[in-house]
């Protein structure tokens, strides 16, 4: 399996590992502001497996891409940063091959399972939702068209400050949507990527997690919940935290990083 991957150079010992989310969306939306650590470390943006510009070859599983992730890392220990849907598969190749993971970065992600009353009372969040609905079951498109619209639809929920809306739709603009994923998970047939006992496989590896504070996909509550090294909590920022505070989002991340 080879996976499309964007390197920055760096020192080989100081590389930073960048798992996207989605699935079916590619890399590219998180390269800024990562990009300036570049020099200072390696940077890997991998396209999961069946998404971007990477194969979509069976077996599509969460299992399937930590084993690709695997092999591309090799026998040097890297840094781990896993993003939304990508904090999950972070945290399996954590467990599945602890001795590949060196410090690992849950952002806009979870440890621990979502409730589903999670967002029972946030009016903000009730108002969104209401105004930008989903249009995974309403839309007449189908295949990678279909994922992106999803990702357009949900940006007024994702990006926290809406002021910056026009430039992440622009951003957006350059994601290459796949859907290879949007037939297996519609019919329960995609595995979940995450343990049931996270807390207990994770223990006595260095676990930061970042968050904005407004996220409506993974509740910033869970954080304070959840045992680790240390978290960061932006204020005024939603799922896509690096959007809303570029800047503080770098800094935590470069903190951890050269702790």
């Amino acid at each position: 399996m080879r996976l499309h991957v964007k390197e920055f150079a760096g020192p080989p010992d100081s590389t930073l590992l960048v798992v996207h989310g989605g699935p079916d969306w590619d890399h590219s939306y998180l390269v800024e502001p990562l990009d300036r650590l570049a020099g200072e470390r390696r940077l890997l943006f991998p396209d999961l497996r069946g998404c971007g510009r990477s194969p979509a070859a069976e077996p599509l599983t969460p299992d399937a891409m930590v084993a690709d992730l695997v092999e591309l890392i090799g026998s040097s220990p890297v840094d781990v940063l896993g993003f939304s849907y990508g904090g999950l598969i972070a945290q399996r190749l954590a467990v599945q091959a602890p001795g590949l993971v060196r410090r690992l970065i849950v952002a806009s992600s979870s440890v621990l399972p979502v409730p589903p009353d999670a967002f029972a009372g946030w009016t903000e969040y009730e108002r969104r939702t209401k105004a930008h609905p989903s249009v995974w079951d309403t839309s007449p498109l189908d295949g990678p068209a279909l994922t992106r619209a999803e990702a357009f639809a949900a940006a007024p929920l994702n990006v926290w400050n809406q002021e910056l809306l026009p430039a992440y739709l622009e951003r957006l603009e350059r994601v290459r949507f796949t859907a290879s994923y949007l037939e297996p998970y519609r019919s329960g047939r995609f595995p979940s990527a995450r343990y049931p006992d996270p807390v207990e496989r994770l223990r006595g590896l260095p676990l930061f997690l970042l968050h904005g504070r407004q996220d409506m996909i993974f509740p910033a509550t869970l954080a304070g919940r959840t045992p680790c090294t240390g978290a960061v909590i932006l204020e005024e920022a939603g799922h896509m935290a690096h959007i809303d505070q570029p800047d503080a989002w770098l800094a935590a991340v470069s903190g951890f990083l050269a702790g």
